[in-house]
């Protein structure tokens, strides 16, 4: 049954190549029934999505997936079941996505410096009309030739030190999960073991996390190992936390991790949809279908 609930994943309202319709459809397609929606800093997918969910018998679980910075460090706090509506929610977002561009200026303007010319352009084109990320600058490099994929792009170009970043402060942990947790939603620290913080540090995250009103950790995601899913669930065992997962689908070549391919959470975990409606509807479908296929991962 796990492997039909997927609670995080992008369109290209942020960062994903297919739009909220069409990642509907392709999360279909791969056995996922129950889809979250979690688009960097940007809500605006989420009503497509849920015309496309319903139209396929599927259901949206409305999702924001939130740039907070925490001792200089940036992470990603998901939010899933928000109220989109929630003011304090929308005007936090529409801050973050201001403080995007800012940043996405200065970084063109360390890239011009080393005569990488017409990035903040080039990286828009990427981002049509959604927000800006050093995703879309990654895309820009590699289709100019300057890298050859987007590992390349962030470990010689994006990442501290490196003449494309540029040093931006995010929402506070505080304010982010207040945000989440005001409009009704979990909040849910994504991809923890992306972050590097090591084991004093991660102690304290969960700790600050859990004090202001954190809900759940992501467990099972695309770019954990199977060592970092047993990591993590000891961690959320210890805090008293639930554990999600989802794939952080971007779209094909950009991801870790094709849909449908996440395991199972560990035993020991309390999943973070236990007690949702959404929740009954796949013990529901699942029961009323024959098994799923098992995607090796």
């Amino acid at each position: 049954m796990s492997l039909s609930i997927d609670l995080h994943a992008h369109s290209n309202i942020s960062d994903g190549l297919l739009t909220p319709s069409a990642l509907v459809e392709h999360a279909f397609d791969r056995n996922i029934r129950v889809l979250a929606l979690t688009d960097h800093d940007d809500t605006s997918g989420l009503a497509i999505a849920e015309v496309e969910t319903n139209r396929l018998g599927m259901q949206l679980i409305k999702g924001v997936e939130i740039s907070v910075t925490w001792k200089k460090r940036t992470l990603h706090i998901v939010g899933l079941k928000i109220d989109p509506e929630y003011a304090p929610l929308k005007e936090g977002l529409a801050a973050i996505r201001a403080g995007r561009h800012i940043r996405a200026i200065g970084m063109a303007a360390g890239l011009d410096k080393v005569g990488i010319m017409g990035s903040l352009e080039g990286a828009y084109e990427y981002a049509q009309e959604g927000i800006i990320s050093r995703t879309h600058f990654a895309r820009f490099l590699v289709n100019t030739g300057v890298a050859k994929d987007n590992k390349a792009v962030f470990k010689n170009y994006l990442v501290k030190g490196k003449p494309g970043f540029f040093e931006h402060q995010w929402a506070s942990l505080e304010d982010a999960v207040s945000w989440i947790v005001g409009s009704g939603g979990v909040a849910v620290i994504a991809h923890p073991g992306r972050y590097d913080l090591g084991r004093t540090n991660m102690l304290l995250l969960l700790e600050e996390f859990r004090a202001v009103g954190g809900g759940a950790i992501e467990v099972v995601t695309g770019s954990h190992t199977p060592d970092q899913y047993v990591e993590f669930a000891k961690y959320a065992q210890l805090f008293g936390l639930k554990s999600s997962q989802g794939s952080d689908y971007h779209g094909k070549g950009i991801s870790f991790m094709e849909m449908g391919r996440l395991p199972a959470l560990p035993s020991n975990c309390v999943p973070v949809w236990q007690g949702w409606s959404e929740a009954e509807f796949l013990q529901s479908s699942f029961s009323e279908t024959q098994p799923q296929e098992t995607f090796a991962s």
